[in-house]
């Protein structure tokens, strides 16, 4: 306080220094903005929940969100803040004289200023993160409030499984909670009491105030019943516990563990009504002290030393005989957790040699090989397909299948999908980025078994426009899996039409141009919701362009699996959207699965593990499952995304999942009754193959079902590595494709995969695993035997060759790499190795394999080539398929259909078969080597040099075949054993009829005045 001089005569002025007002208004002003960006991300969210039709979803979610993060944080700030007040208002009047409390003066003095600050800011932050904490469990909450029982009792605590699945969880998570809150409470407390002198650790006298050791202690005993009620639901958390041998309770668990449990939750009840007593009577305050170092040692002793010595005295001299029944429990529920208990298991006994009249039986079942590798045709497909650079196809297509004419045939497929960043950069701005540049186009699909001459697929969709087997349907693609961020769409009526929809050459720019009719945006029109969108993304342009008018929409999150993520967070996604044309549009489908880790007595999986495989390390279509822990998986939902518009639709597919059940009470109406989906979309629905993988995961050990054999773990299995991945441990992905599995009467669409013996060692087959993946027919109805697992079982002394054997004598053939090298010319072309398909047949098991050839630059690509064949001992290596098993086979496809069984001479006709073939492909390729040449004669004589340049290039094809015959005719020969050369009947050898060939085309060259020129 200053004095100043006054006009009115002297008096005592206060000179108070104004605060600067910079600081609350840049804190305010922060606020704002982050209230602001908050408030917009929240009504964008709305927004588009509305637009896709799941506002419930969204409102469920947040509101059960905002529930908890009340609750947690209220508890959790309330207890630290009634702590800390206790402390403060229980504080003695008069602290003890002593050395500590002179030092602790001043603390009590710095801290005195910002006491009210503090006591309010600690409870608050630590409020905020109790808060966030429990609302993350929004889900575990749900499903408690919501549980259904499964019909099913654990075999130890008698207990309907639900209450494993349901409640406990939630259990654990509230007492865990509440006993983070009561610990640091006791922290709070401690540390105030000890500030104001209501707790002493040195000097003489009383170390503890009545009113300090009233409320510590009570605090304390708080804490024990917490930790009393851990220990009993940690009885149940055993059945879900991961051991070396199994998942769930064992000997030591049920006969130690149990009872130790329940000792420490009583031990621990009882001690905390001693501190209660303690509390309020004096003389008792040191018994619950005892009682607390009491129960360290039992903890130490009952929880940690008995049970350890029960393991090693009892259990492990005898652990054969006495975890039998344990592991017998985990057999029973990890086959019933994960789908394997009604598994068809069959003892084959696979066959190296088989009977002609058994091939003949099964040739039926060998027009369906699907030899198109989705995994590497992509390249084909973009070149042959892409049209203009700014579309793309995925990098690994998909696997559907088709009927056509009545016929059902596999397919593969896959999207035109927009791919911007591909576009020429002089194209590139915001306009072209957002406006013009909005959608893919069409679903192309190739037949699954047929190539053209070329090796080129057969296509039986195709083109811009789309045109093909499918008939019309709407072949725009706004929603995919390589859309862009947002696009912007829409335009008033009668105004031109803005989105870039196909290149058109016959227009004056080039294209025809679009304007989106659906609805699977939001409305931007108003300047309040531009203004929204810029913020979200970050994009003033939304708010200043002309472009955005009043009947704009705005299109994000496009992805299939995003846009299903979003409006059913309670599922977990297949990692392969696909996409179908179902009832007129391009649909894509997407198989969606309920789990939970919390099944007792399952082998608990890691889902990213068990889905990992030489396609999810190569790709970016296909993508494992989350890195998520689970003990119990269901495909029980089905999801579409329309392409065009955007709808998201959730059936039901396993209408007895509990957990399905329990989420369809959270929300209701979200997913629809299995009787909706239609006929069309039924024929497209297939096995998921996620599943397919975690149950093939499982199988390695769990196809054993006998707890003494399990325990030895001598016949346990393993999937191999993918043969075709050079010096990669990738495992090689499970095959869509068409079979006739042994026992069953018809062909069916099936998902397939191979075993090997465990450890890698040994490379021979000893398990053959398919489902039944077809799952409806175009008649709506789904099949009877869809999902049934087929597992053919090879005899131990069975020595069949696994897929890494036969790749491994594919390579080192001295036939077949003699012609793969004539095929990989140096840096010219390279040969790339397809699937490895298995498949059982005429009681053995064949190998089909595609080989492609791939030339040099940057536009190459793969084609179809050879077919490599391998059933028992035998190799067949052709330009198709027929003639790659007629090498392995003999004369056996030759008689295809013929009932005679006259096997007379029936010998080894395998090289007089091949050399027949050798012929006949050269004669062949003579052939049409003369016919193009003939059209390019009568080309250049009407001066129709178009038509001569396709001919010429036809003749070199030709020509090049024809090497390619007369090489392999050569092998045929040296492999059957002749002593003279066979030519076809040509009036030219087959050495010297190409080069003369080629001589005439050279000297028939068309000079400027287009006369023909002798060379």
């Amino acid at each position: 306080m200053t004095y100043e001089r006054d006009p009115r005569g002297p008096r005592p002025v206060l000179n108070r220094r104004r605060r600067g007002a910079l600081a609350p208004t840049l804190i305010t002003l922060g606020v704002l903005i982050v209230l602001g960006l908050i408030a917009s991300q929240m009504w964008t969210e709305v927004l588009w929940f509305q637009s896709v039709g799941y506002t419930q979803v969204y409102r469920t979610e947040l509101l059960t969100k905002i529930a908890l993060f009340v609750l947690g944080a209220l508890v959790m700030g309330a207890a630290v803040a009634a702590s800390l007040i206790i402390g403060y208002r229980s504080r003695p009047i008069y602290a003890p004289m002593s050395t500590e409390q002179v030092g602790l003066d001043r603390y009590r003095e710095s801290i005195e200023p910002l006491r009210r600050l503090v006591g309010l800011a600690v409870p608050i932050v630590l409020g905020l993160f109790a808060g966030s904490a429990a609302s993350q469990q929004w889900q575990t909450v749900q499903l408690w409030l919501h549980r259904v029982p499964f019909g099913e009792k654990d075999p130890q605590f008698k207990m309907d499984i639900g209450f494993f699945v349901f409640t406990l969880p939630w259990l654990q998570f509230l007492v865990s909670f509440l006993t983070a809150a009561v610990f640091l409470s006791a922290i709070a407390a401690l540390v105030t009491h000890y500030l104001y002198g209501g707790l002493r650790v040195q000097g003489a006298g009383q170390r503890l105030t009545s009113a300090a050791r009233v409320h510590l202690f009570v605090l304390a005993a708080s804490f024990l019943v917490l930790r009393g009620l851990d220990y009993w639901l940690g009885r149940y958390a055993l059945s879900t516990k991961t051991s070396r041998l199994i998942t769930g309770l064992t000997y030591t668990d049920a006969n130690a563990g149990l009872t130790s449990r329940g000792i420490l939750a009583g031990v621990a009840m009882i001690i905390a009504v001693l501190f209660i007593v303690a509390a309020f009577v004096e003389r008792a305050r040191l018994i619950p002290l005892y009682g607390t170092a009491l129960l360290v040692v039992s903890a130490i002793v009952i929880g940690g030393i008995y049970p350890a010595g029960v393991q090693r005295f009892q259990v492990q001299p005898s652990a054969q005989e006495l975890e039998n029944k344990y592991i017998q429990r985990n057999i029973q529920a990890t086959r019933d957790a994960y789908g394997l208990d009604n598994i068809k298991t069959e003892t084959y006994n696979a066959e190296s040699d088989a009977d002609q009249a058994d091939l003949r039986e099964s040739a039926e079942a060998i027009p369906g090989i699907r030899l198109q590798d989705p995994a590497l045709v992509s390249p084909t497909f973009s070149q042959l397909q892409q049209i203009k650079q700014y579309y793309s196809f995925a990098d690994t297509l998909d696997v559907d299948k088709y009927t056509i004419d009545g016929e059902t045939s596999d397919a593969v497929v896959a999207a035109r999908e927009l791919n911007i960043d591909a576009a020429p950069s002089a194209q590139r701005n915001w306009v072209n980025d957002h406006i013009v540049y909005t959608h893919g186009y069409g679903l192309v699909a190739a037949y699954g078994n047929e190539r053209t001459s070329d090796g080129e697929p057969v296509f039986l969709q195709s083109g811009i426009p789309s045109t093909g087997e499918l008939g019309d349907y709407e072949p725009r693609i706004y929603f995919g899996e390589n859309s862009p961020d947002y696009s912007i769409v829409g335009a008033p009526e009668g105004a031109d039409p803005q989105e870039l929809d196909i290149p058109d050459d016959e227009s004056d720019s080039g294209q025809v141009n679009y304007t989106y009719q659906g609805d699977g945006g939001v409305d931007v029109g108003s300047t309040l919701r531009q203004l929204l969108y810029s913020i979200k993304f970050q994009d003033q342009n939304i708010l200043l362009s002309n472009q955005v008018n009043s009947d704009s929409q705005i299109l994000y999150d496009r992805s299939p699996r995003e846009r299903v993520e979003k409006v059913a967070p309670f599922l977990e996604l297949d990692g392969d959207p696909y996409p179908a044309v179902v009832n007129g549009k391009i649909t894509w489908i997407i198989d969606a699965y309920t789990t939970t880790s919390q099944y007792p007595y399952s082998k608990t999986q890691v889902l990213e593990d068990a889905t990992s495989d030489s396609i999810t390390e190569t790709t970016t279509a296909v993508n494992p499952l989350d890195n998520t822990r689970v003990n119990y998986i269901r495909n029980s939902v089905k999801a579409t995304v329309d392409a065009y518009d955007g709808t998201v639709t959730l059936y039901t597919w396993d209408d007895e999942d509990p957990i399905l059940k329990a989420w369809t009470k959270v929300f209701p109406n979200t997913v629809k009754p299995i009787g909706d989906i239609s006929s069309q979309l039924m024929s497209h629905l297939r096995y998921p193959e996620d599943l397919f993988k975690v149950q093939r995961e499982l199988l390695q050990q769990y196809h054993v079902t006998d707890a003494n054999a399990f325990y030895s773990q001598q016949d346990f299995w393993t999937v191999p590595d993918d043969p075709t991945r050079d010096g990669g441990n990738s495992l090689q992905p499970p095959y869509y494709l068409t079979l006739q599995m042994p026992g069953t009467d018809t062909t069916n669409f099936s998902l397939t995969s191979t075993f090997i013996p465990a450890g890698r060692t040994r490379g021979v087959l000893t398990g053959f695993l398919a489902v039944d993946a077809d799952a409806g027919d175009t008649a709506g109805k789904p099949r009877e035997d869809y999902g049934q697992l087929r597992l053919l079982q090879l005899p131990k002394d069975t020595v069949i060759s696994g897929p890494s054997q036969v790749q491994n004598t594919f390579n080192s053939d001295p036939d077949v790499s003699y012609l793969l090298n004539q095929l990989q010319r140096g840096s010219d072309s390279s040969v790339q190795r397809g699937n490895l398909l298995t498949l059982p047949l005429a009681g053995g098991l064949l190998y089909v394999q595609p080989v492609y050839v791939k030339g040099s630059g940057a536009t190459a690509y793969p084609l179809l080539q050879k077919v490599l064949v391998s059933f028992g001992d035998e190799i067949g290596f052709a330009d198709d398929l027929d003639g790659a098993l007629d090498q392995v086979f003999g004369e056996a496809r030759a008689s295809d259909g013929d009932d005679s069984g006259d096997d007379s001479g029936g010998g080894d006709t395998s090289g007089d078969s091949a050399v027949a073939r050798a012929q006949a492909s050269l004669q062949s390729a003579l052939d049409d080597a003369s016919k193009a040449f003939k059209e390019g004669q009568t080309a250049l004589q009407s001066s129709d040099f178009a038509a001569y340049g396709q001919a010429q290039t036809a003749l070199e094809d030709a020509l090049q075949r024809a090497t390619e015959a007369e090489t392999a005719l050569e092998a045929a020969q040296q492999a059957a054993g002749a002593t003279a050369t066979a030519t076809p009947s040509t009036s030219a050898t087959p050495s010297s009829t190409p080069s003369s060939t080629q001589s005439s085309t050279q000297s028939a060259t068309p000079s400027p005045s287009g006369t023909t020129s002798a060379g």
